[in-house]
């Protein structure tokens, strides 16, 4: 499940694409039954469509979802972030310092950049952001909300080219960070709110 997961998330097996299992297997080198498996396990996290007596299909995209998704996940970031400012402690603080300074090392406008590898740290960052929040549940709730986010961000940097135009942020994960740091919840759900939206604009762009 998780290579064909992976494939889907990062457009390599786009929206609509029809899933056919003797394709898979030759894709992955695998057996039958674990394709099906997968298929059925991925329709559960809509991934995946399925159409009786007609096949199946990687689930297609669209701008309504695109901001039912951005605002369950900021719904959810929302009352973490909230409980993270509350009970965060030195762990999460420093958890949270390494995870921005690892994400400032790599710019994704310069086309040699590995946007893949910046997209992981983002998401990294964001996580470490909630993680004090002490709700295992909520978090595993928002981290499936957030990988279906993902896959359109990689929706709109595979149609994007222009890779000085890719993301540019003037400088909104430092801000979310020292809001957080600092305790400054209304600060911070303020920054984090504005940061989603211009994503969000961003992305329907080119959707």
């Amino acid at each position: 499940m998780t290579l064909i997961r992976q494939d889907i998330l990062t457009g390599d097996l786009p929206p609509g694409h029809k899933l056919v299992v003797a394709d898979l297997k030759a894709r992955y080198n695998v057996g039958a039954s674990p394709i099906r498996e997968a298929l059925v396990q991925l329709s559960w996290h809509k991934y995946v469509h399925f159409a009786p007596q007609k096949g199946c299909w990687v689930a297609p995209v669209s701008a309504c979802e695109l901001e039912d998704l951005f605002d369950t996940s900021l719904e959810l970031s929302r009352i973490l972030l909230q409980r993270a400012i509350k009970y965060g402690d030195e762990a999460w603080e420093l958890n949270v310092l390494t995870s921005y300074h690892k994400l400032k090392r790599l710019n994704p406008a310069d086309p040699k950049s590995d946007f893949t590898e910046w997209e992981q740290r983002h998401g990294e960052f964001h996580q470490a952001l909630l993680a004090g929040s002490r709700s295992p549940s909520l978090l595993a709730l928002h981290r499936q909300v957030y990988e279906q986010v993902e896959r359109y961000r990689h929706i709109w940097v595979n149609r994007h080219r222009q890779y000085e135009e890719r993301y540019h942020e003037n400088g909104e994960h430092e801000a979310i960070m020292n809001a957080v740091l600092g305790r400054n919840s209304q600060q911070a759900l303020s920054l984090l709110n504005t940061h989603s939206q211009r994503a969000i604009d961003m992305i329907k762009r080119y959707l």
